[in-house]
């Protein structure tokens, strides 16, 4: 089981590295047809690793739900002995090799249980999907052979964070991803405003980042190992300051990844990158790594009551500012970039309300419907050639597939039945609802974050109808486009994507709409009642207002909150104004210095050192008289001296 496990994850990483460096081998041709052959090559480079590491994910979670493992943890070591490991991971954990530090030795090993099993599955189907539709997304691009490349290495990276069970090990693939998300965000380099949605993705991951590094080693530290099963089985042994300490340090790089407040600015703007990456980030990469890393150590964020308020907290901010922001969104990516802020407090919720099965049912879901919806965003905007709402319109006749499909995203979006988020977020409800009255959180923060949740519900119900209105129903805006040249038909045409992109849509929509059917028996009726009521009452608000004049915005309904919410509450604005300018301006300062203090210290040496070899100069230019005149003169000097002291 664990080779089938290193096999997902190591077949990724040779797809990276042949595709990097093989795609145009033997020839390096730059011409069209160079590059339509380097294309092709990269595309089975690309899918064909894919779709064998998304069978060992199928593979290991159906043998593992078959019973496979048995409730024991087994280590096995590299000489084919096993032995007991400890408490906290239900599954298979192989060990290949130990790495001897010094201190604390670093395990490189991976771990196949319940967790590891559902979210490898999640990962290798949207990347396969994502790496099928991009063939048709990026037709005749020449930098498409390093794209897929990255995709993969992405996906090889998320999986080592999926399999990993050694927090170090894991780290390894959490920094991967992140990198990869700057290069895949910055595919268009060209476009300024690409390379700044990148560059703004590292640097705020990065910023979380090193707070999950000390909260990783703070865990090491108090365990004496950076294995899972070590660290967690340690947990009740540990200090109440120490396990706070470390969760909340954990949690700095969570809200980085998972986009969660007050790090989630980076989100929105990284749908400046292509539309499949946006898919492959916020369905099943990056985002989904923060509420994973929560789930993996749970016990020991249940141990750490304040830890947990804090993450509630934050998650009702974000449901519901995301969702706000979402609501007044143009640009369709925008919308359900906002919408997986919003989705992923949900999870964030549900983990501080108790629930983790709850949190990763959600982040299944989740990740089929939001990669079902993004493709079908693109799938739009390939065919109007804007990312704005307001440019579309009376699209479900043009695009059929794209209208069902993408109307059972929606569906899944608000939590209708029979799509698969009715199920998720009636269990995220139903967890939150119960630390109202018993549950790990304080009642401050349990009622702050059940009334946060039921009124997302409602605003999701309305950011979506608004967004598939606008999208499919009314009629497209006329745009003058200059004449043709004399004797040139002008023919607009808008029609379906093609075959490449169709079909991951096509596909992804079964899951999206019967995924939660395998949990009906688990439904909270009355919970499940109250949600579809409140999301259908947003999303009825939204219709109405719709109806009176399909031509505007139905965000109007926001009145004097439509500005704030479309800047997204100036989160920006004033991370702007209290940390980007000063940091410039030290920057600014920095530079001066350098160059007229440091700089200009070294250059005014020289020119001092010039000055006194001029001086020096004068008294070795050749000429005879003035040696000889020097030459008396110091004669006379001592003569004189003599006769006076001497």
């Amino acid at each position: 089981m664990i080779i089938f496990a290193a096999l997902a994850v190591l077949l990724p990483f040779l797809s990276a590295a042949a595709g990097l460096l093989g795609s145009r081998w033997p020839g390096h041709a730059r011409d069209e047809q160079g590059d339509e052959r380097a294309n092709r090559r990269a595309a089975w480079i690309a899918v064909v690793p894919t779709g064998i590491s998304a069978v060992l994910a199928g593979w290991l979670a159906a043998t593992h739900g078959a019973g496979f493992g048995g409730g024991e943890v087994l280590t096995s070591s590299p000489s084919g002995g096993t032995g007991n490991g400890g408490p906290g991971t239900d599954g298979v954990t192989g060990t290949l090799t130990v790495v001897d530090t010094g201190s604390i030795p670093i395990s490189v090993g991976l771990v196949v249980d319940d967790l590891a099993a559902t979210a490898g599955v999640l990962v290798t189907v949207v990347a396969l999907a994502v790496q099928i539709y991009s063939v048709g997304y990026l037709r005749g691009d020449r930098r498409y052979p390093s794209y897929s490349a990255f995709i993969s290495l992405f996906t090889s990276a998320m999986l080592l964070v999926v399999y990993a069970a050694d927090l170090l090990v894991l780290y390894v693939g959490w920094e991967i991803m992140g990198l990869c998300s700057y290069l895949l965000i910055g595919h268009w380099w060209e476009d300024r405003a690409n390379s700044r949605a990148a560059v703004k993705a590292f640097l705020v991951t990065r910023l979380g980042d090193v707070g999950f590094l000390f909260g990783i080693f703070v865990l090491g530290a108090a365990a004496d190992s950076f294995k899972i099963n070590d660290v967690l089985a340690a947990v009740p042994q540990m200090s109440s300051g120490t396990l706070i300490a470390a969760t909340l340090l954990l949690l700095a790089g969570v809200a980085g990844k998972s986009a969660q407040v007050p790090l989630h600015t980076w989100l929105p703007d990284a749908m400046a990158g292509p539309t499949p990456i946006s898919a492959l980030i916020h369905a099943a990469t990056m985002v989904a790594a923060g509420i994973f890393i929560v789930a993996r150590l749970y016990p020991a964020f249940l141990a750490a009551g304040p830890t947990l308020d804090v993450l509630a907290v934050l998650a009702a901010l974000g449901m519901l500012g995301a969702a706000l922001a979402a609501l007044a969104q143009d640009d369709l990516k925008r919308v359900l970039a906002y919408s997986t802020i919003s989705q992923l407090a949900y999870m964030a919720a549900a983990l501080a309300a108790g629930s983790d099965s709850a949190a990763i049912f959600h982040l299944v879901t989740h990740g089929a419907f939001k990669a079902l919806l993004f493709l079908c965003a693109g799938a739009v905007i390939h065919a109007v050639g804007s990312n704005l709402m307001s440019m579309m319109g009376g699209l479900r006749k043009e695009l059929p597939i794209t209208f069902v499909t993408m109307t059972i995203g929606f569906a899944a979006l608000m939590g209708l039945p029979p799509a698969s988020g009715f199920f998720s977020k009636d269990e995220v409800l139903a967890a939150v609802e119960q630390a109202v009255s018993q549950g790990p959180l304080t009642d401050a923060a349990a009622l702050l974050l059940y009334g946060s949740a039921l009124a997302t519900v409602a605003v999701t119900g309305a950011y979506s109808t608004r967004a598939w209105l606008r999208t499919f129903f009314g009629t497209r805006p006329i745009v003058a486009l200059p004449e043709p040249a004399p004797g040139t038909a002008r023919v607009i045409e808008t029609h379906e994507a093609p075959a490449t992109m169709k079909w991951p849509i096509i596909v992804l929509a079964v899951p999206a709409l019967l995924l939660g059917l395998v949990r009906i028996a688990d439904v909270h009726w009355g919970t499940a009642g109250l949600s579809v009521a409140v999301a259908l009452l947003g999303a009825g608000a939204v219709y109405a207002v719709w109806r009176s004049d399909p031509l505007s915005d139905p965000a109007r309904m926001l009145g004097p909150l439509r500005a704030p919410c479309e800047r997204a509450f100036y989160v920006d604005s004033v991370y702007q104004w209290v940390f980007a300018r000063p940091v410039l301006a030290l920057a600014r300062l920095v530079v001066r210095t350098d160059d007229r203090v440091v700089d200009g210290a070294v250059r005014g040496s020289g020119r001092v050192t010039l000055g006194l070899s001029g001086l020096v100069r004068l008294t070795q230019n050749g000429n005879a008289q003035l040696y000889v005149t020097g030459l008396l003169a110091g004669v006379l000097l001592i003569s004189v001296g003599a006769v006076m002291f001497g």
